[in-house]
């Protein structure tokens, strides 16, 4: 069950990306970057058994944000991938800052959420600050990887378009392993056993190595759908 919910969680997000992009442009892919903030950062709480692993759940969600950045990076230019990467930081910083305060409000007598509340969101300060502090290095290693292979490539080849599929990759299997090191050791450090974080950061990456992969058509069907009047490529 929990191998099936993956794969349909990686459809709906790397899917969503696309469709906020159609809807949307490059509007779209902030505001989807922004969901990816929030969401991820709950679904990271979450520790399930799938693929013979143990593994955070958030994955595919932060996966989905770094195609975001991809394509933004791709079609509209590093500026505007920098500009995604802002929206993804100020998220962040805006759900530590509500969610903090979340647990410090004192319930009515008829309320029934709010344990529900604290238990979730009071031990995670440290846990969002290693997220956020993740995002923020490998994100915008993201973008500089992405652009440094297609400089290069461009100068090896001659071509602006030619080796979409290297840079994709090589920048977003660098930048996940940097965040899935700062992350798991930033938030889990001291409460699962060393051993037990090293397999839970290697099945996490090895994810990430998978959903790496997997984005690559999506960010063709982007290019191909993205309208020829918007792309601002730098």
């Amino acid at each position: 069950m929990n191998e099936l919910l993956l794969i349909l969680s990686l459809l709906i997000s790397f899917g969503s990306t696309i469709l906020f992009l159609k809807l949307f442009g490059k509007s779209g892919l902030f505001a989807w970057i922004g969901i990816c903030a929030v969401f991820a950062n709950i679904e990271v709480t979450i520790l399930v058994h799938a693929f013979g692993m143990d593994q955070t759940l958030g994955n595919t969600l932060f996966a989905s944000s770094f195609l975001a950045t991809d394509i933004l990076s791709e079609i509209y230019g590093k500026k505007n991938a920098n500009k995604g990467v802002l929206v993804g930081i100020i998220t962040t910083i805006m759900f530590i800052l509500l969610s903090f305060m979340w647990v410090h409000y004192i319930p009515a007598e008829s309320d029934w959420a709010s344990p529900s509340v604290k238990a979730l969101f009071s031990n995670t300060p440290r846990m969002l600050l290693s997220s956020l502090i993740a995002y923020v290095v490998s994100e915008i290693l993201d973008v500089w990887l992405y652009h440094t292979w297609w400089n290069l490539t461009e100068k090896k080849t001659g071509s602006h378009d030619k080796f979409l599929w290297f840079r994709n990759n090589f920048s977003t299997l660098f930048s996940q392993l940097v965040n899935i090191v700062i992350f798991n050791f930033g938030a889990f450090l001291g409460i699962y056993s060393f051993p037990e974080l090293l397999g839970i950061t290697g099945a996490c990456y090895v994810i990430y190595v998978v959903t790496s992969l997997l984005d690559t058509p999506f960010l063709y069907i982007a290019k191909k759908i993205a309208k020829p009047e918007a792309i601002e490529a730098e």
